[in-house]
């Protein structure tokens, strides 16, 4: 298995589907991460690719209790002194130097919350092509061997579907901002194929990002690509959001247009951030977070 590994997403529906064909996980409101424990150590990836271990090192840490040889799908989250799950605690954290992300971590550990197994030790090997309820069986089998403190622990699932809608309807004040359904016959398949299904209790939606007014390293606003393809501009960003996103840009040569005109500077990778859905009707579009 090649690092970096493109990852399975989730497509956003309306209601949660049914069947007996169907596991439901809660949804957490973190980092996605890709947790990898070599014969050499650990290596945590972000969603994008980014080698991101050193500011999650505590979690890094953990993650030597797991045997060489394994490849975790999961979510890094942080929690506040009231239990909640808190999104901008884990965006701090991972926007921070070294120095810093150790400091955070001292005051606010974080946890490894896995919800896949992607690769196992031999003689299992690579674990994408199996089922999920297979990959699933094998991630609880496996994390039952860590110490009892460990921060990696296992999501919560059922195949009960009025039980995840309770989850869905009880839960958002903890930080679950919503359940992802997968179906428990499919594989591990990178992108969205409709083997995941997410509902979500945030009123936004997850734009990629094709370019940027202003400089790559003081970006203005941010031209996104939106679900249906078109591209628009989004509002005036803050300094805080623009110092997060300023380090994951990329330029490309020339100038692209939206379909209003503006201009901006092209950029090339996978940045993704969340906008806020009612905006996406009118030509700038208000950017949330960096996800």
């Amino acid at each position: 298995m090649d690092w970096p590994l493109s990852v399975a997403l989730a497509q956003s529906v309306p209601e949660l589907p049914t069947g007996t064909d169907w596991s439901y996980e809660v949804k957490l409101d973190g980092h996605r991460m890709i947790m990898w424990r070599t014969s050499d150590g650990v290596r945590l990836q972000a969603r994008s690719g980014r080698d991101v271990t050193a500011a999650w090192g505590d979690l890094a840490l953990a993650g030597h209790h797991l045997p060489a040889g394994t490849v975790l799908d999961g979510e890094a989250v942080i929690t506040t002194e009231d239990g909640r799950i808190s999104f901008d605690a884990a965006q701090a954290r991972a926007a921070s130097s070294p120095t810093r992300a150790h400091r955070l971590a001292t005051q606010r550990p974080a946890h490894y919350i896995a919800f896949d197994a992607l690769q196992l030790p031999s003689p299992n090997g690579d674990m994408r092509a199996r089922p999920y309820n297979e990959r699933r069986a094998a991630l609880l089998n496996l994390l039952a061997e860590l110490p009892a403190n460990t921060p990696i622990q296992a999501v919560s699932a059922t195949t009960d579907r009025d039980t995840a809608l309770t989850w869905y309807t009880t839960l958002h004040h903890q930080g679950i901002e919503g359940i992802v359904a997968k179906r428990t016959t499919s594989p591990y398949r990178a992108g969205r194929t409709g083997a995941w299904l997410k509902i979500r209790h945030a009123d936004t939606i997850e734009a990629t990002v094709a370019g940027f007014t202003g400089t790559a390293r003081q970006p203005r606003a941010l031209a996104v690509r939106l679900p249906d393809g078109q591209i628009a501009l989004s509002q005036r960003l803050t300094t805080a959001l623009a110092t997060r996103i300023a380090p994951h840009l990329v330029p490309q040569p020339g100038r692209a247009y939206t379909q209003g005109g503006d201009a901006y500077t092209p950029a090339s990778g996978e940045v993704v951030v969340e906008v806020a859905a009612g905006t996406t009707r009118h030509a700038v579009v208000t950017v949330v977070r960096l996800r």
